[in-house]
């Protein structure tokens, strides 16, 4: 049982998550935010507490930002690419709902004080940008970390915004 309210992208989504768990799901039916559904993550937000599930997409990434623009820091739980995609199709409704589980019980809290604890010269001490191997890098450490894949500035950014340590970035970057 799931305490806060999940929020996905589509109706296939909520199927997926609800064969994964017990929970309160709402989908922003793709791309769109209307009204309701943000007077609805507000009002959870307020009350059980809201984690967002989103396609690891650039669509995806961007109703994640929409939705914190719209009612505050959210959890963020993230599925690795390669757990939600099938024939060529990447989304929430193709992962296993033991991929959804482990999702779920890694989630992440936004802060809500921007903070500046890495920098690119981080990135670059690790080889997480700028080698020829980058991507990978990143593809592992998201991983690890529950971050999910992000592009050096989206990993940056999730790396300040949901709370990684120091000491756990570094743990998990010197793995790699």
């Amino acid at each position: 049982m799931i305490r806060e309210l999940i929020v996905v992208e589509g109706i296939h989504d909520i199927s997926a998550v609800r064969q994964a768990v017990d929970a309160e799901v709402v989908e922003t039916n793709g791309f769109v935010l209307g009204p309701d559904v943000v007077m609805r993550i507000r009002r959870a937000l307020g009350t059980c507490g809201v984690i967002v599930l989103t396609d690891p997409d650039p669509v995806g990434e961007q109703l994640r930002r929409r939705i914190e623009a719209h009612v505050g820091p959210c959890k963020h739980a993230y599925v690795a690419r390669e757990d939600c995609t099938r024939e060529g199709d990447i989304g929430i409704e193709n992962a296993a709902p033991a991929a959804i589980r482990a999702a779920l019980e890694a989630v992440r809290a936004g802060q809500t004080e921007p903070r500046a604890e890495f920098a690119l010269s981080d990135l670059l001490r690790f080889g997480l940008q700028g080698t020829p191997d980058a991507r990978e890098r990143r593809i592992r450490l998201g991983n690890a970390l529950n971050l999910g894949y992000g592009n050096a500035r989206q990993l940056l950014r999730r790396l300040n915004h949901l709370g990684v340590s120091r000491e756990e970035f570094e743990t998990a970057a010197a793995r790699l």
